[in-house]
């Protein structure tokens, strides 16, 4: 947008730090940046906070690291959050299907109310209904984000952003170096999740992951539609409802001239959401029919939005790779830990999985939340700086709350440290991870509490 039309859209008041976002990775960044005292400003599209947590998925996978000696490896807000939602209602923790440690399942209702009683008592400013439309770069910087809400556009300014939107939106309308997923490397599929009610577990617990896998190899082989055959269901903290992660979509095309078409073009995304809930009522469909404990079971709810595992992924100072993943490697200025597998929903039926050595993590370093193109710009969740593969391990909600953690915590540091102007890379890596331990945070692996298996 040209400058004088910039200059024609009514501004909100300057905040310290912006954070364009409000998934796990997001609302866990506001509430570290508030607590440093810095003021902030959270904005999210959607009507209620928590992104995918929320609108997708009612588990929280990363908090414990799998095999023979689980340990607990993601603490300080994360942690906090879960302590909220047992104040709501029950929440179950239970094995992963696959082997990637210990599911922490919740309401995602009371996840929505627990996401904004912490934003909002942290001193967090929230706007919902509100999108980033365009970005303003000066000399490399960037100062202002145009915003669309509903009543017409408006201008933010900030020292520092925490750009947590999971697709990078902030970033690709700064211009900022990003890479789209399938371009370079495999894309993951999406899903469309679903919840049933009125099942019998009893019954449905007399197969295993294998035994449901065959019923829909036969069901498939008899004309039902399924296209991923390993999916998993699993108990909620409501009786007689299981949630499901079935329905498996393509995230990219490529059209006639060999052009990539990404799942973030609208048309593209406008069809994804439409075909995800077609192939749910098929997923139904098959379950009431042929799995036991479905028969007197029927549809509870779809996702409010189609499931994206990965989109666009920044360049940051520093990109995590499948080596770092598989050799646990660890770094001087690692903020958070993972645990969890490489898990591939790649095209196709079945889902790659490839394991970390039994009881060791990978660090996360901060350098991969530093965005590469900006003084005063940081990303956090799903489109931090990695490779597709390690992408696929560290994208887990409770490492995007770790990430979030600290990207807030570096953004609130870089805005309101007198002299520093909001350069992220101004603030010492050390500092950052001080405040961190301080909160109560899990850096290193001898200090991730160990845990009944």
């Amino acid at each position: 947008m040209a400058a004088d039309l910039w200059a024609q859209v009514p501004q909100l008041e300057r905040v310290d730090v912006v954070v364009a976002g409000a998934g796990s990775a997001g609302s866990t960044a506001a509430i570290a940046a508030a607590r440093q005292g810095a003021s902030v400003l959270l904005l999210d599209k959607l009507p209620f906070l928590g992104g995918s947590s929320t609108a997708v998925l009612d588990t929280f996978y990363g908090f414990y690291s799998p095999g023979s000696s689980p340990r607990r490896l993601v603490g300080s807000i994360p942690g906090e959050v879960v302590d909220h939602l047992r104040t709501l209602g029950p929440v179950v923790e239970r094995p992963n299907t696959y082997g990637a440690g210990t599911g922490v399942t919740y309401h995602a209702e009371h996840l929505k109310v627990t996401w904004e009683t912490m934003t909002t008592e942290a001193g967090v400013r929230v706007l919902l209904h509100t999108m980033v439309q365009d970005a303003k770069v000066i000399d490399g910087r960037l100062t202002e984000l145009l915003l669309a809400t509903k009543a017409g556009l408006r201008r933010v300014s900030a020292h520092t952003f925490v750009d947590a939107s999971g697709d990078a939106d902030l970033c690709h309308f700064a211009g900022f170096g990003y890479e789209t997923a399938g371009a370079d490397s495999p894309a993951q599929t999406l899903t469309t999740t679903f919840r049933m009610i009125n099942v019998d577990h009893e019954q449905r617990r007399s197969i295993d992951k294998e035994g449901l896998r065959a019923l829909m190899l036969e069901a498939a082989e008899d004309g039902y539609e399924l296209p991923r055959r390993d999916g998993s269901d699993h108990i909620t903290p409501v009786a007689g409802m299981t949630a499901t992660v079935m329905t498996r979509l393509d995230s990219v095309q490529r059209d006639a001239d060999g052009q990539l078409r990404s799942v973030l073009e609208p048309e593209r995304l406008s069809a994804a959401e439409l075909a995800g809930r077609r192939q749910a009522l098929e997923y139904v469909r098959f379950l009431v029919d042929r799995v036991p404990g479905y028969a007197d079971a029927a549809l509870g709810a779809l996702s409010t939005q189609v499931g994206i595992r990965e989109s666009r992924r920044v360049y940051g100072d520093y990109r995590v790779t499948r080596e770092d993943v598989l050799g646990a490697r660890q770094f001087d200025d690692q903020v958070a830990l993972c645990g969890a597998p490489i898990e591939d929903h790649h095209s196709g039926d079945g889902t790659a999985w490839a394991y970390l050595p039994d009881g060791t993590a990978v660090g996360v370093p901060l350098r991969s939340l530093i965005v590469r193109d900006a003084p005063n710009v940081l990303v956090a969740g799903r489109c931090f700086s990695a490779t597709h593969d390690a992408h696929a391990s560290i994208r887990s909600m409770a490492q995007c709350m770790a990430m979030g953690q600290a990207a807030g915590t570096a953004a609130a540091l870089a805005a309101t440290t007198p002299g520093l102007s909001g350069d992220v890379r101004e603030v010492a890596p050390q500092q950052v991870r001080a405040v961190l331990r301080r909160a109560g945070a899990i850096l290193e692996l001898d200090e991730a509490r160990e845990v009944m298996p």
